[in-house]
């Protein structure tokens, strides 16, 4: 009979083959057969009890490994040259990790003893465990500058095109980067600040020409003022952060609290578990635990880190970069959900009755330690009946409950009738270069709608808990369309055909009748877009008014204070509300809440401003080498200079201008929202299929210009331009005929469909 190992060398193979953790597989890299495998399973259960090892199924593992954000120490090259690193910060019991740092040709030189802030990556099959690339050294924060390179005999010098500065930069001869003249670059600080003269600086990427797409997200950074630099004491404050321990908290690590995120997300800050609710009061029912990050234990009210994200308000998403809220040590470390790693969460319990009704819940301040990181769509495979190594352990104990619980959910949110919009979300998707390899639109999985669910309820248990407990806070409030615009999205419909009903109290009910009216017929599209934009704009707020969109009267954000300061602040609220510490909100907070309010609604707003800016520039650099190819779309906009249209294929807005109609003038109606020729009678309104040319296409300003071909499948006659001209050069309306048939045609729309 072939020896038992011992602990230790069962770890050692677990460690050194990751991929073959099977009892059967352990079995066999040691040669044990027959009787003696009971043995081997007595000698992995004890490894077990001791937490050496906890069991997936009929796998074994380590439970503990390092985050993909760490913090490292530097411990020298080995004979080869190779930098290696050891992680300041590991649980596990088994043997320390070893990670190789892989440099690149603008990272700084690094000697053993730097503490460093590097992402890693797990890998197999080599003498090593991880891969690690530097973010930054610990203790050092450069500053950044982006601006256009102009080589010299010696280095060169970078002009910033920061508003406001006119101060350049050096940069030394072996600092370029192998920058090229007129490039956009962006640089960091080189050395000391100096007293006088220009400050020095090394370029650590280039990024081409300034039209270039690479360029684009950068440029809406500093155009829109967003703040992407941390100052020294926020960096220092971040770095000088070490986990949270148990201490103070329930332990929760025996819950097996998954994330589910798109498969590109870097930061973790929700997770969930449900099982069949055991209380025979309750048969039939769910219990669901949501957990969010503790962000509020690192970021304390009044420190540097607390009042630059107050100015940032929310992070800033590109499609090729992130401007975060709170540094990378919090964001993409401590502060994040990373799988296998014990992290701070404060946790909601909530009961849900067969129906979805939530009849009760409780909030805890917690350490949790994630089973698994997954993404949408392998967990919607797993549930469809195809799960994959990760899923498949997880698809009977973890992913059925969740599915259980939303499919109740499912039944409340029918009954409630939040306003159901059914507009795509478009999805850039870019190349190693930078450049835009395609624009889709992204699949609307149930496990994208579980989520969702899941947060909109852990938000309401929390809104609803601190009014209960009268402690202030801020809400997200949505209030209803102003009677001016459900006017204008009721004359929409009855062009279209169909009912939006006047007098009577508006709920999102009726708003889900027209939306079900139009589904499936060649207008839904335009009556999604009408009643979208008849919406307000949500906004932060202490009053107590409630969510129209959602249709709920108690409103927080609680589930996102990574990325939103509002969750920050819901989260101190519910830490004063508890009396869990003296991290909670402070009476100055308290006493100045309306103002946060209204300066995180407007950081939100210019976020939102800086993505559209920059998806469009993405756009129009995409549709660039298309110029002169035709594309089908339909009319989104009409204004007195011309319409604008979304084109199907990738759902970008161009312009039609009025120049390009023709020579005869146009008669712009604001009400009904068309253009009404003078000598052809043609008339473009919202909604209309169209089928267009694109004429032009910029890069730097994002703007599309097109020239149309067809409305409705008809061709478009240019007008004959024979009539009198106005001083614009536009053709005159003719008289009385033309104003009566104008009228005419203006009173059948209200009637009649505006599709031809």
């Amino acid at each position: 009979m072939s020896k038992i190992p011992s602990k230790s060398e069962i770890l050692d193979w677990i460690e050194q083959n990751p991929t073959l953790t099977a009892k059967r597989d352990i079995a066999k890299a040691f040669g044990i057969k027959g009787a003696a495998r009971i043995d081997l399973k007595r000698v992995l259960k004890e490894l077990e009890a001791e937490g050496h090892l906890e069991k997936r199924k009929r796998s074994y593992q380590d439970p503990d490994r390092l985050p993909p954000v760490s913090v490292l120490l530097v411990t020298g090259p080995d004979s080869d040259g190779d930098l290696f690193a050891k992680p300041m910060e590991w649980h596990g019991e088994g043997k320390e990790p070893i990670v190789l740092l892989i440099p690149r040709d603008s990272d700084p030189a690094l000697g053993e003893g730097d503490r460093i802030l590097a992402r890693l990556t797990l890998v197999k099959g080599e003498d090593h465990h991880y891969e690690a690339r530097l973010i930054r050294r610990i203790g050092s924060n450069p500053r950044k500058v982006l601006g256009i390179f102009r080589k010299a005999a010696e280095g060169g010098r970078i002009v910033p095109i920061d508003k406001g500065t006119d101060r350049e930069w050096r940069v030394g001869a072996d600092h370029t980067h192998g920058a090229k003249d007129g490039e956009l670059v962006e640089a960091e600080q080189a050395g000391p600040k100096a007293r006088m003269g220009s400050p020095r600086a090394r370029i650590v990427e280039r990024l081409g020409d300034p039209s270039e797409p690479r360029a684009v997200s950068l440029i809406a950074i500093h155009q829109h003022g967003i703040p992407d630099d941390f100052p020294d004491d926020v960096i220092a404050q971040a770095d000088a952060a070490k986990p949270q321990g148990l201490k103070g908290r329930e332990d929760l690590r025996d819950l097996p609290l998954i994330t589910i995120d798109p498969s590109d997300a870097r930061d973790h800050d929700d997770a969930c578990y449900a099982h069949a609710d055991d209380d025979p009061k309750n048969e039939g029912g769910h219990v669901l635990w949501v957990a969010i990050a503790d962000v509020a234990a690192y970021v304390t009210p009044g420190s540097p880190l607390d009042r630059e994200a107050r100015k940032r308000g929310n992070s800033t998403y590109f499609p090729d970069r992130v401007v975060p809220m709170l540094p990378d040590r919090l964001s993409g470390d401590l502060c994040s959900l990373h799988e296998g790693v014990p992290r701070a969460c404060i946790a909601v319990r909530m009961v849900l009755d067969t129906k979805g009704n939530k009849i009760g819940h409780t909030f805890h301040r917690g350490l949790m330690r994630s089973p698994a990181s997954l993404h949408y769509e392998e967990v919607q495979d797993a549930i469809d009946g195809n799960p994959n190594d990760r899923t498949g352990p997880l698809l009977e104990p973890v992913l059925q409950p969740l599915y259980a619980a939303y499919g109740a959910l499912k039944q409340a949110r029918a009954e409630r009738q939040p306003l159901e919009l059914d507009l795509p979300e478009r999805k850039i998707e870019l190349g190693a270069d930078g450049k835009v390899k395609s624009v889709n639109f992204r699949d609307r999985l149930d496990a994208h709608r579980l989520i969702e669910e899941f947060m909109v309820l852990a938000n309401v248990a929390a809104a609803e808990t601190l009014i209960k407990k009268k402690t202030p806070l801020l809400f997200r409030i949505h209030e209803e369309p102003s009677p001016e615009k459900l006017e204008s999205l009721r004359e929409t419909a009855q062009a279209a055909g169909f009912t939006l009903a006047k007098g009577q109290v508006l709920q999102t009910a009726h708003l889900n009748r027209l939306l079900d009216q139009a589904a499936g017929t060649n207008d839904a599209e335009l009556i999604n877009l009408s009643t979208l934009r008849s919406m307000t704009q949500a906004y932060y707020g202490p009053a107590h008014i409630g969510h129209f969109g959602l249709a709920l009267r108690s409103y927080a954000h609680f589930t996102s204070p990574i990325r939103r300061y509002a969750d920050l602040i819901v989260h101190r609220a519910l830490i004063t509300a508890h009396g869990w510490g003296k991290d909670g909100l402070t009476p100055e907070e308290i006493e100045g809440l309306e103002q946060t309010g209204a300066h995180i609604s407007d950081t939100e707003r210019r976020s939102m401003v800086a993505e559209r800016d920059t998806t469009d520039r993405y756009l129009a650099a995409f549709l660039s080498e298309r110029v002169g190819n035709e594309f089908t779309g339909r009319i989104s906009g009409i204004a007195r200079f011309g319409a604008f249209v979304k084109l199907d294929e990738t759902g970008a807005d161009g312009l039609v201008p009025m120049r390009s109609l023709g020579r005869e003038y146009f008669h712009h109606d604001a009400e009904a929202q068309t253009l009404m020729g003078s000598d052809t009678g043609m008339t473009i309104g919202l909604g209309q299929r169209v089928t267009v040319r694109l004429a032009e296409a910029v890069p730097v300003t994002g703007g599309i210009a097109l020239e149309l071909l067809e409305i409705e499948d008809q061709k478009v006659k240019q007008g004959g331009g024979g009539g009198r001209r106005s001083p614009a050069g536009r053709s005159k309306p003719r008289g009385k005929a033309v104003k009566a048939k104008r009228k005419k045609d203006k009173i059948k729309r209200k009637v009649t469909r505006t599709r031809r």
